[in-house]
């Protein structure tokens, strides 16, 4: 089955945002990997475990009204791009950093990580992404809303949430990158 050209470019940033990930770990060493620049900082394992708890919590908030919608007949109307708002959400956290914002407490990543679980925990919310891409791209997915599970009273499009997480991947890849580089420049 052919995917809409929007469910398509948003399926083709998943798959930049992994290949970028295999990029990022390949060749790093664990030290590197769980190297912080300071207290409070993210290393690049905390960064892979983040974009996973952060994607698991999203699909969560995302899945009832998408199943709602399917037993509503809500079918797909119009392409699953963000509004002016959504939209503004998403161009604020894409990279490269402008502003930083505060990980809510519920997704903020271990201090204590190892690459291969926090790689392991990106990979599998990557496919539970793609599987709910492929299971509701039939849907109207910029008008079917979900309650933002870290903003209390706010409000998105699944098409707003499905472009958050892929900004909020190429957020954190990006942090992610400038940390293994900054890991590799110390020495550690």
């Amino acid at each position: 089955m052919s995917l809409p050209a929007d469910i398509k470019k948003l399926e083709n940033e998943l798959d930049a945002a992994e290949s970028h990930a295999r990029s990022l770990i390949a060749g790093l060493t664990e030290a590197h990997a769980c190297w912080r620049a300071q207290p409070g900082s993210w290393c690049v394992a905390q960064c892979l475990n983040h974009l996973g708890i952060t994607n698991r919590a999203y699909l969560a908030a995302m899945e009832g009204p998408a199943v709602r919608a399917r037993q509503q007949g809500r079918l797909r109307r119009r392409e699953a791009i963000p509004g002016w708002i959504g939209g503004f959400f998403v161009r604020m956290i894409e990279p490269p950093v402008k502003a930083r914002i505060k990980a809510p407490q519920t997704i903020v990543p271990s201090a204590e990580q190892n690459l291969a679980d926090a790689f392991g925990c990106f990979l599998a919310e990557q496919e539970k992404v793609r599987a709910f891409l492929h299971a509701h791209n039939d849907l109207d997915l910029a008008s079917v809303r979900f309650p933002n599970p870290f903003m209390h009273g706010v409000r998105f499009s699944l098409a707003t949430g499905l472009h958050i997480i892929v900004a909020h991947e190429r957020r954190h890849l990006w942090q992610a990158w400038r940390a293994r580089t900054a890991a590799e420049a110390a020495g550690e």
